[in-house]
This record gives structure tokens, C-alpha cells and sequence, in this order.
């Protein structure tokens, strides 16, 4: 029984254990009451302590995947298809139970067995013991002055010159849009959005009756050519533009199509909103428009990487406008969470953020890889190569879109809807592949029903 057990993961071993005996039930496709190798077994086939293989099995005992019998050892407990729909979910493998059941394999964030817990409770249990105004009260309007310390720090490692008092805190990075959304645009204003983009941000545009014109984005960043003409014909206040790791595209801004984006805009006075929630998701040099131009508004956010619950986010922008925001939020939520931005502050002051992204990095660049291979292998077409980020754009050779969703459905895989992306609601061929999800063995059996439905050349 081989585990796959990676120690240089950001996953503790007992976890990653669990994973892998989940994998192992699913792919064997081992009924109830098939006994497991011995725990001592295990451990030694996978040079494990016989301890962490012991936690494990006991994990899944108490989710009710595995059984255990006093002198018999450990036994299957839950069929492979009740595994696909509940105890994977259970055990901590990111599949949400909140909703339908199945593999996310087009989910916006990280898997829960991805989360890591030790810090963050730490941190919250000092901020609890030693902080009783961030505890009980709101935060300021600009946002804890410890944590906007820490963001202009972190900035300028992205080579963004930053102040404090060009910074305003928000509940995560939907908040910050919103409140833009709220503070510049009015219903009847017109804005340019990329297509594919991101789904929410066009329900908050359709939500205050602003109008979306789309430009198409390529892998290098949105059509130049196809953004000038609309500039010039629109006229619109303002364009949203992810500038790495693009949703869903995965694809990344390159400098010259960065420069002739902020010429473009300065030339036809259009405002920019450079979202960058991947940002600490990013291997390698980058150019951030926020970098190139101060009037930029630059959105960022820690919900992808921390947690989904401990919503922060940011957006730095001059300080007139930051002032303004700063009063919107006040208006309509009195404020953001003092108290998760105290957690956040003392995460990143400790060091403990900074390692937990760079084991995020190092995972997604080894499931990356792989994800890619297993694709070429089914001969799907990658739009673009990620270099880092969540997500891969890729499209089967497949013709028949419903079989493929069949095929989904037979493997217990989810895929996003095909109009989600759209701003119009157009069907696409296209599908957003999560990367923390593709290696997971339901996707792999996906692929290869792909592959394997491929008329033969002979």
C-alpha cells in the first residue's frame, strides 16, 4: 500500500496519511469488512512511525470510514461510492458538504485538508488572551494600524510604494470591490470587464445596474487591440482586470502588455481596479500595474491563502479616495473585524504567514506540474501555461459537451457551469481547472474516460 506521503508538504503526515488511505479504498474499490494491511505494515512500507499510521486509521474510525476490531486490526468500514460523496469530505479532502456532493474540480480556493490549523489558533489565542479591544470592538475606519504596517511591508516586496494612510481594510476581497463599486460607479456607468472573468464581480456590477462591456483576455492579458477600440467607442469609467493568476485563466499580465494597458488608460481617463487576491500564491517575478502607476487601485486579499472564515482584505489607492472609501464602509458595515485583523497582524509579524504561503507555493507547484501532464495526456488544450496561482483553463478534445459531463458525473467530479465565467452568460467550452483539486484520484480517473472515448487512428 503505497501512500504517496510528501514531507516537504505544507499537510501534516497524519493527514496526509488519511488522504492516502481514502485514495487507496477509493481507487482498490475495497468493500466494507476488506481488512487493512497491519498499522506496523503501513508504517513500514511507507517509512512511517507505526504512531502517526495508528492516529490515522483512528481518525477515520471516528468519520466511519474505517472499522476497528480489538486483535484484528483495522477494516474498510464505508463502500468506495459512499466515500466519493461523504467520507472524503469528512476527512478533510476539500470537498464541501455544504453543497452538492462530489470533487470540486473548477472550485475557487484551497482543499480544507490544505488548511493548516497550529498557527492560527495560536495566534488567535494570544490575540484573545492579551488584546480585549480587538476582541470585543471594531476596528478603525482605515483598518488595525499593526496589520496596514505589515501590508505596506508586504507591498513592497511587490515593488508597490505604499503609506499607511493609502490603505482602508475590508472583510475580504468582495467587501473591497464593493465598496469601490459603491464609492465610484453610479447606475448607468460603464466599466470594462475581462471575459472569462469573475463570476461575483459581475453580479455586483448587475447588482447596482452598472453596465459591462467585455474584452477577451489572451494569455498574455486582455486583447490590446480589441481593448482600444472599445475605449474609444464606450467610453467607460473604469476597467477591473486580474493582473496575475488570473480567474479563471490561471494566465499572468507580461510587462508590455502591462505598459500598454496603463498608456490606453491614461489616454481615454479610465480608472483601473487591479485585483491580485493570488498574489501570495505567485512563484517568480511579476509586474503589478499598482507597481507601474500610483493611480491604480489595488485590490488584495488573505482569504485565499489563510482562511475563508478570517475574511481580510485590502485596497490601496490615493488618499482622497481611500478617505472616501474609508466612510462608505463605515456607513455600511461600522467597520471591519478588529479582531481578525489582529490574528492576521501577528501571523505576519511573526513570520508564520510567510512560511505557510511558501509551503502553499511548493505544493501548487508540484500538483501543477502534474495536473498539466495528466492533461496533455488526455489531450486536453491548456489555455496558456500557469506559472503559479490555482488555476489551469484547459478544454477536451471531446466534441460531445453532455457526455463529457456525463463522464464528469460517472467519476464523481463536479465541473463549473458552462455560462459562469461570461458576463453574458455564454457558454463556454472551456472549464476552470483547480489545481489543489487535479491530482485527487477522482479527476485522474476523469481525464483518462476522456482520453479513453478518443476515436483510434490506425
Amino acid at each position: 500500500m503505497e501512500l504517496r506521503i510528501d514531507r516537504q508538504a505544507l499537510v501534516p503526515v497524519v493527514q496526509q496519511i488519511v488522504d492516502g488511505l481514502i485514495d487507496w479504498i477509493m481507487q482498490s474499490g475495497a468493500p466494507p469488512a476488506t481488512r487493512l494491511p497491519s498499522v506496523r505494515q503501513i508504517a513500514r512500507g511507507n517509512l512511517l512511525s507505526q504512531s502517526s499510521v495508528a492516529e490515522a486509521c483512528e481518525r477515520l474510525v471516528a468519520q466511519g470510514v474505517l472499522a476497528s476490531r480489538q486483535g484484528a486490526g483495522f477494516m474498510v468500514a464505508a463502500s468506495p461510492k459512499t466515500l466519493n460523496r461523504s467520507a472524503a469530505c469528512k476527512a478533510g479532502c476539500g470537498v464541501s458538504c455544504a453543497a452538492v456532493s462530489g470533487l470540486k474540480l473548477g472550485s475557487g480556493g484551497l482543499p480544507e485538508s490544505w488548511r493548516e490549523s497550529d498557527d492560527l489558533s495560536y495566534a488567535i489565542r494570544q490575540v484573545a488572551r492579551t488584546d480585549m479591544a480587538s476582541l470585543f470592538g471594531y476596528s478603525s475606519a482605515l483598518g488595525l494600524p499593526a496589520l496596514r504596517e505589515q501590508i505596506v511591508k508586504r507591498l513592497k516586496i511587490l515593488s508597490i510604494e505604499a503609506h499607511e494612510s493609502q490603505l482602508v481594510t475590508t472583510a475580504g476581497a468582495s467587501h473591497a470591490l464593493d465598496l469601490i463599486v459603491r464609492t465610484l460607479l453610479r447606475a448607468g456607468d460603464c466599466v470594462v470587464v475581462e471575459t472569462p472573468g469573475y463570476a461575483p464581480l459581475f453580479n455586483l456590477l448587475r447588482l447596482h445596474g452598472v453596465h459591462m462591456i467585455e474584452v477577451r483576455r489572451t494569455p498574455i492579458g486582455p486583447d490590446i487591440g480589441a481593448l482600444e477600440t472599445l475605449l474609444r467607442e464606450f467610453q467607460p469609467s473604469a476597467m477591473f482586470i486580474n493582473s496575475h493568476h488570473h480567474n479563471p485563466t490561471g494566465t499572468s499580465l507580461t510587462p508590455a502588455v502591462a505598459q500598454q494597458l496603463l498608456q490606453l488608460c491614461r489616454l481615454h481617463q479610465v480608472r483601473l481596479i487591479e485585483d491580485d487576491v493570488y498574489a501570495d500564491l505567485h512563484s517568480g517575478n511579476g509586474t503589478r500595474l499598482a507597481a507601474l502607476d500610483e493611480q491604480v487601485i489595488y485590490v488584495g486579499s488573505f482569504s485565499k491563502t489563510l482562511s475563508s472564515s478570517l475574511r481580510v482584505g485590502f485596497i490601496l489607492a490615493d488618499t482622497e479616495l481611500i478617505a472616501r472609501l474609508a466612510q462608505v464602509k463605515m456607513i455600511s458595515c461600522l467597520g471591519a473585524s478588529g479582531f481578525n485583523e489582529a490574528v492576521l497582524a501577528s501571523l505576519i509579524a511573526s513570520g508564520a504567514y510567510r512560511k505557510l504561503v511558501q509551503r502553499q507555493c511548493q505544493r501548487l507547484n508540484t500538483d501543477r506540474t502534474a495536473a498539466l501532464q495528466a492533461l496533455e495526456d488526455a489531450d486536453w488544450e491548456v489555455f496558456g501555461k500557469p506559472t503559479g496561482g490555482l488555476f489551469i483553463w484547459a478544454r477536451s478534445s471531446m466534441t460531445d459537451h453532455a457526455r463529457l459531463r456525463r463522464y464528469a458525473q460517472h467519476s464523481d467530479v463536479l465541473l463549473s457551469s458552462p455560462g459562469a465565467f461570461s458576463p453574458s452568460g455564454e457558454t463556454s467550452e472551456w472549464h476552470r481547472i483547480n489545481v489543489a483539486y487535479a491530482c485527487d484520484p477522482r479527476a485522474r480517473q476523469f481525464f483518462r474516460s476522456t482520453c479513453a472515448d478518443r476515436p483510434r487512428v490506425f
